[in-house]
C-alpha cells in the first residue's frame, strides 16, 4: 500500500470491546461458582435446610408386608409384643382403663437373632406407618445436625400417629456420655440429649411407640434405659431346636426341595445359629445345586454350604506333600478317635483333610445331640483332651512336634483359664470366681486395671491352669497309644478318601477293638 501511494490510518474499534473483554475473564468463575453450588445442592439432599431433616425411611402400611408369619424361633419375644400391635389397632381399649403403653421398647440381642425384622412385623401387624433409620444417620459432622434430625423426625412421627419409629443400632448414638478416654463426643451427646428429651416429652397416649434394637446394651446411657423412655427391654435370644427348624422352613417355603432334605436333621446340626447364619446357609445350598445344574436342593449341598459356613471354602489349589498330607490325616484321627472314646465329648460328624479357609488343613467336625445352657466339668475336661488329640497322634506317631496344633492350644488354654479362675473347677481354689471384668476403657468403665490378687494366689492359678493342660494332653496321649491300631486305620482311609462322615467312620472303626477312657 505504501509503495502504491495509497494514504490509510487506523482508529480503535468502538462499543462492546470492555463487556467482551469481562465476560471471558467471568465466564468461566461464574460456571465454576454454579456447579459447586448444584453439588452442594445436591449433598445435601436439594435445599440448604434439609441438613437438619429426618433421614428416617417412611414405610407405609401398603407396603409393609412383613407379619409375624415371618418370624420364627423367638414364640415367647413375639407373645410379649402382641400387645403392642392390640394398642396400635385400637388404642381406645387401652386408654378407657387409663393403661399406658410402653413408650420405647429395646430389643436386645445377638446378631442376626431378627431384631429388625421383629419391628418390621409389629409394624406388619398392626399396619400403621414405619420409620425406619440407623443410629449412625443421625450423627454428622455439623454440629447441631443430629438434634435438628431427631426433632424432625418425631415431629413426622406425631402427625402420622399411630406409627412406629424403629432406631437401629442405637449403640451408635445412646452410648453413655462423658465415657471414655478421649472424653465425650459433643455432637453425639447434643444428638443423645435430644432424643432424651423427646421421648420424656411425649404426651401419653400419642400413638408413637419408638422401638430400637442392639446388641451392645451395656455401653448404653443409663438415662435412656429408665421407666419413662425404654422401659421394657425384651431379649432376642438365640433360637433352639425347635426354633432352628421353623428358621428352616421359613427360608426354604420358596426353594424346590429334593426328597432327601431333611430339615430336622439339619436344625441339629446347626447349635448356636441364629436366623441370619441359617437365611445365609438355605442361600449357600441354593447356590450350590444352581451351579451344579441340578433340578432340585438335595441335602448333599447342604452339607457343602454347612461346611462353608464353618469353615471356609475349599482350597484346592494348595499343594501339600504326601508326607505333611500324612501328618496332617493323622492329626485329624486323633481328634476324630480320642473324641470317639471319651464318654462326655460330642459325637464326631465329619473328618477331613482338604484344606478351607484362611490357614486350616483340616478339621475334625463335632456337634452336640442336643441343646445345653449348662456344661459340666467333665464335659469340658474331654473337650480339653480332644484338642490335644492332634498334637499327641502326632508324637504318637513321628516322634515329632509341628506348628499344626497352635490354634489347639490356644483353644483348650481358653478353656483351661475359664474353668479355673471362673467357673471354680479347680480343686486347689475351691468355689472361687477370679476373672477380670471383660470392660474397655474406651467406654469409660474402667480407667486404670487394678491388681486384686496376690502373687502367691496368682502362681496358684497358673500352676492348676498348667496341670489342667497336662492332664489332658497325658489322657489324650495314653488313649492313642491303647488305641494306636484304630488311629491307624482311621487316618489310612482318611488318606484314601479326605473326607469321612461319621457313618464312615463308625464303619471304619466297627472291626476294632475300641479301647475306651477308663
Amino acid at each position: 500500500m505504501d509503495s502504491q501511494g495509497v494514504t490509510y490510518s487506523f482508529r480503535p474499534v468502538s462499543g462492546s470491546s470492555w463487556f467482551i473483554t469481562l465476560l471471558v475473564y467471568l465466564l468461566p468463575v461464574a460456571l465454576i461458582i454454579a456447579f459447586w453450588a448444584y453439588m452442594m445442592r445436591r449433598m445435601q439432599g436439594g435445599g440448604a435446610l434439609s441438613f437438619g431433616q429426618s433421614r428416617a425411611k417412611l414405610v407405609t402400611k401398603e407396603f409393609t408386608k412383613v407379619t409375624f408369619k415371618d418370624v420364627a424361633g423367638i414364640e415367647e419375644v413375639i407373645e410379649e409384643v402382641r400387645e403392642i400391635v392390640e394398642y396400635l389397632r385400637s388404642p381406645g381399649r387401652f386408654t378407657r382403663l387409663g393403661a399406658e403403653i410402653p413408650k420405647g421398647v429395646l430389643l436386645v440381642g445377638p446378631p442376626g437373632t431378627g431384631k429388625t425384622l421383629l419391628a418390621r412385623a409389629i409394624a406388619g401387624e398392626a399396619a400403621v406407618p414405619f420409620y425406619s433409620i440407623s443410629g449412625s444417620d443421625f450423627v454428622e459432622m455439623f454440629v447441631g445436625v443430629g438434634a435438628a434430625r431427631v426433632r424432625d423426625m418425631f415431629n413426622k412421627a406425631k402427625q402420622s400417629a399411630p406409627c412406629i419409629i424403629f432406631i437401629d443400632e442405637i449403640d451408635a448414638v445412646g452410648r453413655k456420655r462423658g465415657a471414655g478416654l478421649g472424653g465425650g463426643h459433643d455432637e453425639r451427646e447434643q444428638t443423645l440429649n435430644q432424643l432424651l428429651a423427646e421421648m420424656d416429652g411425649f404426651e401419653s397416649n400419642t400413638g408413637v411407640i419408638v422401638l430400637a434394637a442392639t446388641n451392645r446394651p451395656d455401653v448404653l446411657d443409663p438415662a435412656l434405659l429408665r421407666p419413662g423412655r425404654f422401659d421394657r427391654k425384651i431379649v432376642v435370644p438365640r433360637p433352639d431346636l425347635n426354633g432352628r427348624e421353623a428358621i428352616l422352613r421359613i427360608h426354604t417355603r420358596n426353594k424346590r426341595l429334593g426328597p432327601d432334605v431333611d430339615l430336622s436333621v439339619l436344625a441339629r446340626r446347626t447349635p448356636g445359629f441364629v436366623g441370619a447364619d441359617l437365611e445365609n446357609l438355605c442361600n449357600e445350598a441354593a447356590l450350590l445345586a444352581a451351579r451344579a445344574h441340578k433340578e432340585h436342593i438335595e441335602m448333599s449341598d447342604f452339607e457343602e454350604a454347612l461346611d462353608r459356613v464353618l469353615t471356609g471354602l475349599k482350597r484346592r489349589g494348595i499343594y501339600i506333600t504326601e508326607r505333611e498330607k500324612e501328618r496332617i490325616a493323622y492329626h485329624e484321627a486323633g481328634h476324630a478317635l480320642v473324641g470317639k472314646l471319651l464318654p462326655h465329648a460330642d459325637p464326631v460328624h465329619k473328618i477331613s483333610i482338604i484344606p478351607r479357609g484362611e490357614g486350616a488343613l483340616g478339621f475334625t467336625l463335632q456337634l452336640p445331640t442336643e441343646d445345653r445352657y449348662i456344661v459340666s466339668r467333665e464335659e469340658l475336661f474331654d473337650k480339653l483332651s480332644v484338642l490335644f488329640g492332634g498334637r499327641a497322634a502326632e508324637e504318637v506317631v513321628f516322634g515329632s512336634k509341628t506348628t499344626g496344633a497352635a490354634e489347639d492350644f490356644k483353644q483348650a488354654t481358653e478353656i483351661a483359664k475359664r474353668m479355673v479362675v471362673e467357673y471354680g473347677m479347680s480343686e486347689a481354689l475351691g468355689p472361687i470366681n477370679l476373672g477380670a471384668e471383660r470392660t474397655n476403657v474406651f467406654l469409660g468403665e474402667e480407667i486404670v486395671k487394678s491388681d486384686e490378687h496376690s502373687e502367691e494366689l496368682s502362681a496358684t492359678v497358673d500352676k492348676e491352669i498348667v496341670k489342667l493342660l497336662r492332664e489332658a494332653y497325658h489322657r489324650a496321649k495314653d488313649l492313642l497309644l491303647r488305641n494306636r491300631a484304630a488311629l491307624d486305620r482311621l487316618a489310612k482311609e482318611l488318606l484314601r478318601h479326605e473326607i469321612l462322615e461319621r457313618e464312615e467312620i463308625d464303619r471304619v472303626l466297627r472291626d476294632v477293638a475300641l479301647q475306651p477312657a477308663t
